[in-house]
């Protein structure tokens, strides 16, 4: 059991203890206690696995550091007020990150207490009441209390029992409910979306662009049931051809202010965990009403092109359509057909992936930045037990449908730009944006480049173009993956926000996501402001903050699902490799710390730790940001290295890998 601190603790927003006094007077004691006037700062503290705590100063290099003993009762992620003396200290909570927790219930004495699940979670919550079913090993929700003294630990009761600690579907739950995603819709938004209406009216077909007799098909994973984008494909006598983006029309079933939108708002994305699926929409929605299932009249919202016979775009038309998809491919079965020269719309595939080339090198050479990466995929039994973690490869279909989303989210964005300035209208968007990189980082991973005799040219700032050089250079060379995952955290994260500052890393001023509202609330919001922009409808500046706050949960939300799919895959890597434990892998130094030497197994990509304290033919210290120098025999691991290891633990507890090097 983690506990409380063990010293005397006393808080002001503004004022220090920095004495006491003891005064006797014939028939009482008196304590006089002396303050000093110290300086504060606010802000969002973190909190180390260690138990250590950081906050960020405005314009300072480093973070202020705080230890175990003067946190108070600040857990990770509070906003607080520290203060800024020569020991920092946390001097008041001004709001809590969360106050819903899943942990492992565990006993000590009499006392029970839920261990958090999330490791940042520095201390147990005692737990007054235990409800029946509960025991020790189970994982529960749990819902925070209070707490006004650090010496004790927070108080918190069980709100529900997931189930026995280590099973699959414990697992995954817990890793969803610590988030706050729910799997379940609530029934008063089921009810509302069992309502909706199937059938499509005529007079709602005579408002829209009839496209049901033009080819048109979907192109997705072999797992997909939700289809949020079709592609039609039309060729004049001239050679000349006319492609249609069709995306679900969401906004005609979620309308505003309705028990969808709000649940839809809350959730902001779908979750895709290793496992399963959790919808931001009701299932009767994303994958059967909206969903662009073949042989079906589906209602859309499209943006139409039409190229030259050369692959030059010569106009477009953005506007609400009807479609009726021929065929549902995977992206497996219609590379398969461009492979083979033959097959169910092989002439228009062929045309369509020679134009997603042609528009893929002009992205290129405009800056657009090169990222292609594998994509690692675990394999489960029935059960959920993995068998296999092996890397999917990118295909030329992939690419396809990639590059024809990046054409309709921008020229989407264009043409709202373009009209909103025609028409005389207030603009107002939700654009997915991406800043600048970091500078400072990237100058940082020059530097580690050169050890490896790559050059990354940063003079007169940072250029794509020289980073897409770079990536060129380490195609093929065992260090590739990983010059391409520290390029990556150099990268600012994109967002969602209705200021455009344009999207660096594909090189484009205007930018936005229209192409898939069943899964993400950004695209519907887009859907909505794209169909009032081309009605004319006026913009009020209480709509403005609307979207702007919009827009920062969408951003918000869009972490929280990214960080349950990445738990939720480490849990089965970390599962998978249980079975390797003991056994001699090949690695590569993927990260540099001051307590050891993270190492990504080749084949399976999972990364674990080499602890400094391991390597016993020296004693070890970090020399710069990327290796570690032995002190006497001056032996270097650096990052990019080559090694082998073997796997000594694999703690499901923790998500953890612990190596030690093979030699």
């Amino acid at each position: 059991m983690k506990g409380g601190t063990d010293f005397p603790y006393f808080h002001a927003p503004c004022f220090c203890l920095v004495s006491i006094t003891k005064i006797k007077l014939p028939q009482i004691n008196l304590l006089c206690y002396h303050f000093k006037e110290v300086k504060t700062l606010e802000g969002i503290i973190r909190i180390s696995r260690g138990g250590t705590g950081f906050i960020d100063r405005e314009g300072a290099e480093e973070s202020i550091r705080i230890p175990t003993e003067r946190l108070g009762l600040a857990l990770n992620k509070d906003k607080v007020v520290v203060s800024l003396e020569t020991k920092p200290r946390v001097l008041k909570v001004l709001e809590r990150n969360k106050i819903k927790f899943t942990g492992t219930l565990e006993k000590s004495g009499k006392k029970w207490f839920a261990a958090p699940d999330d490791k940042r979670i520095h201390l147990d919550f005692f737990i007054k009441e235990i409800p029946a079913g509960a025991g020790e090993n189970m994982k529960v929700l749990i819902k925070f209390l209070g707490w006004d003294n650090p010496e004790k630990n927070p108080e918190a009761e069980i709100l529900e029992i997931i189930g026995r600690k280590g099973e699959h579907q414990t697992e995954m739950k817990a890793i969803l409910l610590n988030r706050g995603i729910e799997e379940d819709f609530p029934p008063d938004v089921l009810k509302e979306a069992e309502k909706i209406k199937r059938e499509i009216s005529k007079e709602e077909i005579k408002k829209r662009l009839d496209f049901r007799k033009i080819t048109t098909f979907t192109i997705d994973p072999f797992d997909a049931k939700d289809f949020d984008d079709a592609i039609s494909f039309e060729e004049y006598p001239d050679g000349n051809f006319k492609l249609g983006v069709h995306i679900a029309d969401v906004s005609h079933y979620v309308g505003e202010k309705t028990k969808l939108d709000g649940e839809a708002r809350k959730r902001g994305f779908s979750v895709y965990l290793v496992d399963r699926t959790i919808p931001m929409l009701p299932e009767v929605l994303s994958n059967d009403v909206c969903s662009l299932n073949p042989k079906e009249d589906k209602l859309t919202f499209s943006a139409v092109f039409e190229f030259d016979k050369n692959g030059r775009k010569k106009n477009h038309w953005i506007g609400k359509t009807i479609i009726n998809s021929d065929k549902r491919f995977t992206y497996e079965a219609a590379q398969e057909i461009l492979d083979k020269k033959e097959g169910l719309f092989y002439k228009e595939l062929k045309i369509m992936n020679t134009l997603a080339q042609k528009m893929h090198r002009g992205r290129v050479e405009r800056g657009s930045i090169l990222f292609d990466r594998d994509e690692i995929k675990i394999e489960l039994d029935k059960d959920g037990k993995p068998l296999k973690i092996y890397k999917k490869k990118r295909l030329e279909t992939h690419k396809l449908i990639e590059e024809f989303m990046l054409l309709a989210n921008r020229e989407v964005t264009e043409h709202i730009e373009k009209h909103c300035k025609k028409a005389g209208l207030d603009k107002l968007f939700v654009y997915r944006i991406h800043d600048l990189p970091n500078e400072e980082k990237l100058a940082e991973l020059a530097v580690f480049l050169k050890a490896f005799g790559y050059n990354l040219n940063l003079e007169g700032g940072v250029d794509p173009k020289e980073i897409n050089r770079l990536i060129k250079e380490v195609e093929g060379k065992p260090e590739e993956e990983l010059v391409k995952t520290s390029l990556v955290r150099s990268m600012a994260k994109a967002e969602y926000s209705t200021k455009n500052i344009g999207h660096f890393g594909l090189a484009f001023n205007l930018y936005t996501h229209f192409t898939s509202p069943i899964r993400r609330y950004a695209d519907l919001l887009v859907h909505r402001l794209l169909y009032g922009h081309l009605k004319g409808e006026a913009i009020s500046k209480s709509e403005i903050q609307k979207y702007q706050k919009m827009s920062l949960e969408a951003s918000r939300n869009e972490i929280t699902a990214a960080e349950a799919e990445r738990e939720s895959k480490k849990y089965k890597t970390v599962e998978f490799m249980q079975s390797k434990v003991g056994q001699t892998l090949s690695g590569i130094i993927s990260g540099v710390t001051d307590w050891g030497l993270y190492v990504q197994d080749k084949e399976t990509g999972a990364e674990g730790l080499v602890k400094l304290s391991s390597l016993r033919d020296d004693y070890y210290k970090t020399s710069g940001k990327y290796r570690v120098e032995g002190t006497k025999k001056k032996k270097k691991f650096q990052l990019g290295d080559e090694v082998k290891i073997k796997l000594i633990k694999a703690s499901l507890n923790d998500k953890e890998l612990d190596f030690v090097f093979a030699n």
